[in-house]
């Protein structure tokens, strides 16, 4: 990294990538068509609520299995949440997959666009 670019310049470098990635979202939302993006989702999560269901009974099995006279409810708990959530997150990232790529692949190619703008610009090329 060159240390002597100013702060400044890096920062609103930043900013412009973020902005183009965000721009990108948009337009990937826009290709993939919103009501369908909207039910996409709204079935995805409902489907995700059944693997919720049996992650945190997964997330259970392995205190009752333990050797102990009595179960602790603290570890239960603590480990059927996180079987529910990670149940859930599997579910709905694979059911959503398609919109997802729509969404990453736009993002990606605004960033791509502004970085090649900015290479530009630090290495112009001179056709005479």
């Amino acid at each position: 990294m060159n240390r002597n670019v100013p702060a400044t310049t890096r920062l609103g470098y930043g900013r412009r990538l973020v902005n183009a990635g965000i721009s990108g979202i948009r337009t990937g939302r826009e290709d993939f068509n919103r009501q369908r993006a909207s039910a996409l989702v709204s079935d995805s999560a409902e489907e995700s609520l059944k693997l919720a269901a049996i992650g945190a009974c997964v997330g259970v099995l392995p205190v009752l299995l333990m050797r102990r006279r009595r179960p602790r409810l603290a570890s239960a708990l603590v480990l059927g949440v996180a079987g529910s959530a990670l149940g859930f997150c599997a579910g709905f990232s694979w059911k959503t997959r398609k919109l997802t790529s729509t969404l990453a692949h736009s993002a990606a190619r605004e960033v791509r666009r502004v970085k090649d703008e900015h290479w530009l610009d630090k290495n112009p090329i001179d056709y005479a």
